[in-house]
């Protein structure tokens, strides 16, 4: 016999589906990520571009994308690096903080968080230093 779960009433454990969207992911990583020394920002991809000349809004989650895998959300992040870090290790510490903090925030487990790198940002110079 088929269970009718539309009125099924909620018990202590079950009140109700919680739904997080892929962007609300996004926001938390991205915003994991720029708390690492190191990291300059978010590249944003040219659909992103677009997307944002034709819309004039800002995007939190530029440079991530989330997939769920079953279970379990995959994270991409395309970001900018600081001229001169270790790149190796500041990836090891943003892939960290941003698994840990998507899993603290929203109870999903994240199974993989990979960084592309697409571009190093040189620190800029003052007009004494450029004289000298």
């Amino acid at each position: 016999m088929e269970e009718n779960i539309l009125n099924e009433v909620p018990t202590e454990e079950e009140v109700g589906i919680v739904r997080i969207s892929d962007e609300v992911i996004g926001v938390i990583a991205s915003l994991a990520a720029s708390e690492i020394e190191g990291v300059a920002g978010m590249s944003a991809g040219l659909v992103e571009d677009i997307s944002k000349k034709l819309t004039g809004k800002k995007n939190i989650s530029k440079g991530v994308k989330v997939t769920m895998d079953n279970d379990s959300a995959v994270i991409d992040l395309h970001m900018s690096v600081e001229y001169g870090i270790k790149i190796p290790d500041m990836c090891l510490k943003v892939q960290k903080n941003v698994k840990n903090t998507v899993e603290t925030m929203t109870g999903l487990n994240v199974s993989l968080v990979n960084i592309n790198v697409q571009n190093i940002i040189f620190p800029k110079m003052n007009k004494e230093e450029e004289i000298e």
